[in-house]
C-alpha cells in the first residue's frame, strides 16, 4: 500500500541512529514490526491465577552451570 506521510525529521535522525537500515521505508517497516510484536506479547500480569507452579519446583536448578 502506497502512503504519503510527513515524518518528524528529528525523530527520523534519532531512529536511524538505533536502526540498522538505510532507507525510510525500511525504518518505517521495522518500526511497525516492533510495534506489532510489542502489542502481541502477553503481559505476564495477565497470567495471574492461571498458572500453578509445581510443588518442589526449584528454578535455581535450571540455571546454567548449577549443580
Amino acid at each position: 500500500m502506497r502512503t504519503n506521510i510527513v515524518l518528524d525529521d528529528d525523530l527520523l535522525r534519532e531512529a536511524f541512529r538505533y536502526a540498522r537500515v538505510k532507507t525510510k521505508r525500511e525504518l518505517v517497516q521495522q518500526a511497525l514490526r516492533e510495534f506489532i510484536e510489542q502489542h502481541r506479547r502477553l503481559d505476564v500480569r495477565d497470567l495471574k491465577g492461571r498458572v500453578r507452579i509445581r510443588r518442589g519446583y526449584d528454578h535455581k536448578k535450571l540455571r546454567a552451570g548449577a549443580a
